[in-house]
């Protein structure tokens, strides 16, 4: 019912501004070209995200400063109100110039839908083509063409670690444990010692984003990948020692979980109360905002038997079929690749920059890590975060993940999971 409510009040305003403005967008090709304006939507409202968000914005305002910024934000974890939101403004004909959405699988419902340009010629325009690496172009292009420009990159199988809390259970906090199962082992002494939240851990998505990183550990890169061309079945025994070791994960979680977004999980390690959190390395602009020291107040280290791979995602821009300011959206499109919105964009973030043609040793020291691994590991596509997997094939896997969380019942989430799959792959 919420999410009802979101789409019709946002359907309404949409309306509103349809009726209200003097250069709509045409729904074919772009507007008549108003350049003095340009309405971005994201999901970046609060926190880090938004101090991210500002950052960049400035960027835009030193490079474009005859165009406006509009800043058309709605809050919700991972973009869930946004998304839907927008639904309802793409369906009546009233884009923004440009909107935020994750790069990879999650944009192929708007491109089969008509809703986005083509924005190869951008690259060539802008030299993207040489600044960013082929392990990334490749994953943005669809049938010879690329949709959006990605304003970073994120990793997602990244445990975050207070070594304090470790080191009260005599676990050494700057050694990964080399398994899962060393892991849960770990986990097990943190809750003997009298740690009440071992593992702390949040709503749906950072549910959904805990058990890809076990998917990823028991099955590789090859294997984890094969799941979403078909190649690795979802009946293949790897998945099912997956989905145990998830539920043995889930009983070392703060109990509250399914009521937490990723920022209060986080907390729970800030604060010393939980041992870990696998989060996505937006949480290090969490750290970083607490005053804590990289190395020594908290640490990172790739999921147990992840280490090699990096889980990728990406936030990136589009430019809608009808974008009211076309002019404008593209320029918006050029800060957001460019090496100075970049780095100030991600040094907010915590994320790294897709670009290649970067000084590593101007980012803090998580960030030079994270470098160091886009440049070198197996690169694997997120499943939580859109790159994997189409919007309805990860809603299907969404609901799987949230029931198995109330009724841990391991036969039917996996009856789940391969009905959700026969359903996306036929």
């Amino acid at each position: 019912m919420r999410k009802k409510l979101i789409a019709a009040a946002a359907l309404a305003a949409a309306l509103t501004l349809t009726a209200c403005s003097g250069d709509g967008g045409n729904g074919n090709g772009g507007g008549d070209g108003g350049d003095n304006q340009v309405e971005v939507f994201t999901w970046w409202a609060s926190g880090s995200e938004k101090v991210g968000l500002d950052a960049l914005v400035k960027v835009f305002g030193e490079q474009h400063p005859d165009v406006e910024f509009i800043n058309a934000a709605v809050a919700g974890g991972a973009g869930s109100n946004a998304k839907a939101a927008l639904a309802s403004r793409l369906e009546a004909k009233n884009p923004p110039d440009s909107f935020q959405a994750h790069a990879g699988a999650e944009l192929s419902d708007y491109i089969a839908a008509g809703q986005l340009q083509d924005v190869s010629s951008l690259y060539t325009e802008f030299g993207l083509t040489d600044a960013f690496p082929k392990s990334l172009l490749d994953r943005l292009t669809v049938d010879g063409k690329i949709y959006s420009v990605p304003s970073n990159i994120h990793r997602a199988n990244v445990v975050w670690v207070n070594p304090a809390v470790l080191e009260k259970a005599g676990i050494d906090a700057s050694k990964a444990p080399a398994t899962m199962e060393a892991w849960i082992a770990d986990l097990q002494k943190l809750k003997d010692a009298g740690v009440e939240t071992p593992l702390a851990l949040g709503t749906e998505w950072t549910q959904m984003q805990l058990f890809e990183t076990v998917l990823l550990s028991e099955l590789g890169a090859d294997g984890y990948s094969g799941l979403w061309n078909g190649d690795t079945q979802w009946t293949d025994p790897g998945v099912k020692k997956a989905a145990e070791d998830y539920k043995k994960l889930l009983g070392y979680a703060n109990s509250d979980y399914a009521g937490l977004d990723w920022d209060a999980a986080t907390q729970i390690v800030i604060d010393g109360n939980a041992g870990y959190n696998v989060m996505g390395d937006w949480a290090e602009a969490a750290f970083q905002q607490a005053g804590l020291k990289y190395d020594s107040d908290y640490t990172t280290w790739p999921v147990p038997g992840t280490d090699g791979v990096f889980d990728f995602l990406a936030d990136s821009f589009t430019l809608p079929v009808g974008a009211p300011h076309e002019k404008a959206a593209k320029a918006w499109l050029q800060t957001v690749s460019s090496a100075e919105g970049q780095k100030a964009f991600n040094l907010a973030k915590g994320s790294i920059p897709a670009r290649t043609d970067v000084d590593a040793s101007e980012y803090p020291a998580y960030q030079q890590t994270a470098i160091a691994s886009w440049s070198s590991d197996t690169v694997v596509s997120s499943l939580a975060h859109g790159a994997a997997a189409p919007v309805a094939w990860s809603s299907d896997i969404s609901s799987a993940i949230g029931k198995f969380g109330s009724d841990g019942n391991v036969d039917s989430f996996l009856t789940a999971l391969t009905d959700a799959a026969k359903k996306a792959l036929g």
